[in-house]
């Protein structure tokens, strides 16, 4: 009579290096990720003076106590004010041609420089980052005054998520995302690969989850040019939304599609910005 022969069992000790190799492995992945996510730096180049713009330099505090640094610059009669985050490079003064554009449109801009960028203080991290959106956002309305319903909050790349984030725990009037993405680990770019991703990094940054309790109009725009951040990510962000939304197909690349596009992106932001905060006043003279 023939048996079969027994399988030899595992060690417990094999079992308990590959545990233990895991979690040294999403501890190293979680360590790092700040410095691949976030890339600051620190030297103001230039101001809203240098495009003839005037503003305020603003100090603020983070829940936390970081001391985090923003421009206000206001409009002409102005018909809303925008909460302005930027994408995971550099800091606010290389985002002078979007505060134009967005302040000509008759909108006051209150950009800030995460944890880490420019002249805010702290350490880059994701956790830190949506304090400081939290905080923007109570500097906004509790000590400039400013009504919730006159903000329109905007997110450009990882600005985006960070705007998702915020979305979690404000209602501003609407929401802009231009070339952003519907979830951290999604940007592995290999499908089969996400689920390892998501374990290694965790729930950070998921937009396509919060886009699915808004509540408030929003605007998509992306290009299918991007080569950084993937057109199929931004569509799939705009799929999740559950609110009024509308989607603007851009040209171009990354980081400069929104000027390529002028001719496109101008007109939608002005037809987005008019039907949810009223017809642009004439501009006084300057």
């Amino acid at each position: 009579m023939s048996t079969k022969a027994a399988k030899p069992k595992r060690s417990r000790f094999v079992t308990f290096l590959e545990v233990l190799f895991l979690l040294a492995l999403i501890f190293s992945v979680r360590l790092w990720l700040p410095f691949i996510l976030f890339q600051p730096t620190s030297d103001i180049t230039r101001t809203p003076e240098s495009y003839g713009m005037s503003f305020d330099d603003v100090t603020f505090t983070a829940s936390d106590g970081v001391q985090l640094n923003g421009w206000y610059v206001p409009a002409p009669d102005e018909r809303g004010v925008l909460l302005f985050f930027h994408g995971n490079a550099g800091n606010i003064s290389g985002r002078l041609d979007s505060i134009e554009i967005f302040r000509d449109l008759g909108f006051s801009v209150f950009i800030i420089d995460y944890r880490g960028y420019g002249r805010s203080g702290g350490r880059r991290s994701a956790q830190g980052v949506a304090l400081d959106a939290l905080a923007a956002w109570k500097w906004l309305t509790e000590d400039r005054g400013v009504s919730p319903g006159e903000i329109v909050i905007f997110g450009r790349s990882i600005g985006g998520a960070v705007a998702m984030e915020l979305t979690r725990h404000v209602e501003p009037r609407a929401l802009i995302l231009e070339s952003t993405f519907s979830s951290l680990p999604d940007m592995t770019r290999v499908s089969f690969l996400a689920p390892v991703a998501r374990i290694l990094i965790g729930d950070v940054f998921n937009s396509a989850r919060a886009a699915e309790s808004l509540t408030v109009p929003t605007l998509c725009l992306h290009s299918p040019d991007d080569r950084i951040v993937p057109y199929v990510l931004g569509k799939r962000l705009y799929d999740s939304v559950a609110s009024e939304k509308t989607f603007v197909e851009l040209h171009g690349g990354h980081n400069e599609g929104f000027l390529e596009s002028i001719d496109i992106y101008r007109p939608a932001l002005d037809s987005f910005l008019t039907k949810h905060f009223g017809e642009r006043r004439a501009q006084s003279s300057q």
